[in-house]
């Protein structure tokens, strides 16, 4: 077998890498019947010489190299696809958006089999790869950095422009917070708990959500919450999770409270369509609603965070919002709520966030595509196949791109 890594081609380019220089070798070491190659970039962070060094072949082009499988991060754009190879990165197509039916259907034309990183799950449904504990980690520290420039108390430097978390942490520890602050944070999967990491690494401290709501503290605390602390049925009975997943509709928010003691929120939570919003915008216009700075890592826009009217970009990270007139403001004016919704944050650390990626990469995967595909969790993971069609359970994606 033949892998190749590819170079990251999507705009605006991505840092990120699926391998590190020092998986690579590992994996060499590990399977030394498997051959190697990087495509050359001057987009990543990690630097070809990087990958010379630890021993791995740099090409120019992976065109004509004959590699069986070929891993990238983003989607690979149309022109850039190699026919008749097998693919893994994360498509964003699965759930038919919009923005990627062309890409899907290029696929299917050039007989690419593709598979997908974010369907490559175990018998209980988890998945077990992604970035989701970096998107956690960077949103919380671009809400922090939202605080300070909002209120001209300090100035962060952007988490792109650090080396690595190490460098950010210790950027973070100079802010200057509040003494009476408080900050809420919903989610207690990768990104939830990637941003509670954040917040334990600053030095909050924790504190039990009855606490958060009923007393007052003398220095800066968090909370965190689960699903179950945010919802309630309709009926005023006892919460089910298993009714929750399986029918969301017969439940309501209770997230208001917190709106109303909370300096900062940030929505670190996954939310499934027909789930509750957690606040509306009608919410917002409460005399009492407190919250002044909303980081939503989750990034589901007009959906349950309601202030979320867009995603914002790495070079312009935030937005306000006018509650009053329910549209977007300047992100510092005193009657609208700061907004940072940037939907690609593990792209700013993308030495961390490649090495943690990579990590589970040949933890999770790798021995799967070299060794065989045990449980077939490559096989569920795969949309399209070799033979140039939709693999048997995403034939729901044919309209989607004949449309395209």
């Amino acid at each position: 077998m033949k892998i190749g890594i590819v170079r990251e081609g999507k705009v605006p380019p991505d840092q990120r890498v699926p391998l590190t220089p020092d998986q690579c070798a590992e994996l060499k070491r590990l399977y030394p019947e498997v051959e190697l190659v990087v495509e050359s970039s001057d987009v990543r962070r990690i630097k070809d010489e990087e990958y010379r060094e630890a021993g791995i072949d740099v090409v120019n082009s992976l065109q004509g190299e004959g590699c069986d499988v070929l891993l990238g991060v983003k989607e690979v754009p149309n022109d850039e696809l190699i026919k008749d190879t097998t693919y893994l990165f994360f498509s964003h197509t699965y759930k038919l958006q919009p923005y990627n039916a062309k890409l899907l259907k290029a696929i299917v034309h050039k007989r690419v089999k593709l598979i997908d990183y974010e369907l490559i799950k175990r018998a209980n449904g988890r998945r077990v790869i992604g970035f989701g504990r970096w998107a956690g980690i960077v949103g919380a520290y671009n809400g922090i950095r939202a605080w300070g420039l909002r209120h001209g108390s300090f100035a962060l430097p952007r988490a792109i422009d650090c080396s690595d978390m190490k460098d950010m942490i210790a950027h973070t520890k100079s802010a200057d917070l509040p003494s009476n602050m408080k900050i809420v944070l919903t989610g207690g999967g990768r990104v939830g708990m990637g941003a509670h990491e954040l917040l334990t690494a600053l030095g909050l401290r924790e504190v039990h959500a009855n606490a958060f709501l009923n007393e007052d503290f003398h220095e800066a605390v968090f909370t965190r919450l689960d699903v179950e602390d945010y919802n309630a049925r309709n009926d005023g009975g006892a919460f089910s999770m298993d009714e929750f997943i399986s029918d969301p509709t017969g439940f309501k928010s209770t997230f208001a409270p917190y709106a109303r003691v909370a300096d900062m929120y940030i929505a670190g939570h996954y939310w499934a369509e027909g789930s509750p919003f957690l606040f509306t915008r009608d919410d917002m216009k409460a005399e009492d609603w407190a919250v002044k700075v909303v980081a939503d890592v989750s990034c589901d826009i007009d959906g349950p965070v309601a202030c979320t009217l867009r995603p914002s970009t790495i070079a312009d990270p935030l937005y306000g919002y006018n509650p009053a007139t329910e549209s977007e403001c300047a992100f510092n004016d005193p009657k609208g709520i700061t907004v940072m919704a940037v939907d690609n944050l593990p792209c700013e650390l993308p030495r961390d966030a490649s090495h943690g990626f990579g990590k589970e990469m040949m933890a999770h995967v790798i021995p799967l595509l070299v060794g065989g595909d045990r449980d077939q969790m490559l096989t569920n993971a795969t949309e399209t196949t070799l033979e140039g069609a939709l693999a048997p359970k995403f034939q729901y994606l044919q309209d989607y791109i004949d449309q395209a």
